[in-house]
């Protein structure tokens, strides 16, 4: 399998994890009585892109909600472990999972615009957070961010359903960087877009990442191995009763997982002989 690994990182600084982000240590998860992810423990760097990879139903998407509190939104839901981000334990009591939701943004698989105008899906994060200064001048600002301004720049109040899906894709990452997050997290971000578009976000993540950490869940391997400084392999195990678990194979630079896997499971995944 031909990846081009780095594609997109070129210009951009070696991969270090010596000024983290999130610290993760033994991170559960359970939705009711099934344990859904079993003991995940790694370090995510700062203005870094770190990828999830791996079949489906092993844990990814558990995992990235773990790190903005998405998981409480699950009636049933359960994390234990720890999630520290800049030291502190996202899941500690008086923590506010409302202000790490605007800390940590989100972009979801598929585009979700309001059905709103333009300016008002960007304007929509800062005027709830009471966020002051100009608020035009915050909209372009944050669609220029998300190489959106150009190309409706002469519509604002036009409905953003009406755009494209890899425009309203670009306007999520842009109302999601209007509120001034320290982190983005993408789930899947690309699976319902075209190649042209895909390649769009791929180099849009490639600017942010000058000025935000991003962690991306991915399905496609190649996007991982362009886009992305450090890659986690997942995979699911299966316990004596049969019942699947997600877990955490392997964690190193995207070269190293792509190139020189440690895991043979890593090198079966990403050559194709399973998942």
């Amino acid at each position: 399998m031909a990846l081009a690994i780095g594609d997109r990182r070129r210009g951009r600084p070696v991969p270090s994890l010596d000024d983290p982000v999130f610290h993760i240590s033994d991170l559960d998860v359970w939705y009711a009585d099934h344990q859904a992810v079993r003991d995940v423990t790694l370090t995510i760097g700062r203005r870094q892109i770190t990828a999830m990879i791996g079949p489906s139903g092993c844990g990814k998407s558990t995992v990235i909600r773990c790190l903005n509190r998405m998981n409480d939104l699950i009636p049933g839901a359960r994390v234990t472990g720890k999630v520290v981000y800049y030291g502190e334990n996202l899941y500690d009591t008086e923590v506010d999972p409302i202000e790490v939701r605007r800390r940590i943004g989100m972009v979801f698989q598929k585009p979700n615009p309001f059905p709103k105008s333009i300016y008002d899906n960007i304007a929509y994060g800062p005027r709830v957070n009471g966020m002051k200064g100009n608020l035009d001048d915050l909209v372009e600002e944050a669609l220029t961010g998300a190489a959106l301004w150009d190309e409706v720049k002469g519509k604002l109040k036009a409905n953003a359903l009406a755009l494209s899906g890899g425009q309203q894709q670009r306007l999520c990452i842009a109302r999601a960087i209007a509120v001034r997050p320290e982190v983005i997290l993408m789930d899947e971000p690309c699976s319902a877009l075209d190649p042209i578009a895909t390649a769009r976000i791929e180099d849009l993540m490639a600017k942010l990442a000058s000025e935000f950490t991003i962690v991306i869940v991915t399905h496609n391997m190649q996007q991982a191995a362009r886009i992305s400084d450090y890659t986690a392999f997942f995979t699911a195990d299966v316990d004596s009763e049969g019942v699947r678990h997600g877990r955490l194979v392997e964690y190193d630079t995207t070269e190293k997982i792509f190139e020189n896997p440690a895991d043979p499971r890593t090198e079966g995944y990403i050559t194709g002989r399973f998942g």
